[in-house]
């Protein structure tokens, strides 16, 4: 299902949650995820998993195909990671577990991350079943529901093609929130931070639960043919104020 806009909570969450890449707490209040540092120019990065038939499993090469890529890359000076699709979809995913991370709620309720779009498909929307592509989006995921079927229930944060920040859209167990838009900030690094709690009162209207299930970090252009890249970096986590 794609594409039923909240129209009240899209007012609420008008704000983008943009802060100067500059400004970022003290090292001994956050938790970095990942920030690629510790991979090689062109490598794999080994510590995140990739869904295979319903499993996540340690990535490895083979599941990295020409139009559909994840790779750490540099500038001078600073690893990060890049997504690149081309008519494809790919994802990566890391979990709140103990060869993952640790993440509670009720210490660190900021998600903070830089990110930069370098292509984002054209005229994607997420709220059309046909053009439904976002260029590098972020996920998060709280619990599974569903009676016989049991889907996860999560936030996925977009830097949409078309739509405009502050957009809120339900997905089945799904909100999508869209946090930048190519028209703003495209080609350069930008600082996004979310509090976890908020959004989810905002998008679901109850607390979430205090640990979440995991991040994932995603590019899609498979809807629309066309093409999708961007980069990541400094995946943190920040207590609250």
């Amino acid at each position: 299902m794609v594409g039923k806009l909240l129209t009240p909570v899209s007012l609420v969450l008008a704000l983008a949650g943009l802060i100067p890449r500059s400004a970022a707490p003290s090292a001994q209040e956050a938790i970095t995820i990942d920030d690629f540092e510790s991979y090689s120019d062109g490598s794999l990065p080994t510590r995140w998993k990739y869904l295979q038939e319903q499993e996540l499993v340690w990535l490895d090469p083979s599941h990295m195909r020409p139009n559909e890529q994840f790779y750490v890359t540099q500038d001078p000076g600073n690893n990060f990671l890049r997504a690149y699709t081309h008519d494809e979809a790919v994802h990566l995913t890391m979990a709140n577990e103990k060869d993952g991370f640790d993440w509670d709620l009720r210490t660190h309720p900021v998600l903070r991350w830089d990110w930069r779009a370098l292509q984002l498909p054209k005229n994607a929307r997420e709220d059309s079943e046909q053009t439904n592509d976002t260029g590098i989006a972020l996920y998060v995921y709280f619990s599974f529901e569903g009676f016989i079927i049991k889907r996860p229930k999560g936030i996925k944060y977009t830097y949409s093609s078309s739509l405009p920040v502050g957009t809120v859209l339900k997905q089945d167990k799904l909100r999508v929130i869209v946090v930048a838009n190519g028209a703003e900030g495209f080609g350069h690094w930008m600082r996004m931070e979310r509090n976890m709690i908020d959004d989810y009162r905002a998008v679901f209207g109850d607390d979430p639960p205090h640990r979440p299930l995991s991040i994932r970090l995603w590019s899609d252009s498979d809807n629309t043919g066309d093409f999708g890249e961007g980069d990541f970096d400094n995946i943190t986590l920040v207590p609250g104020s």
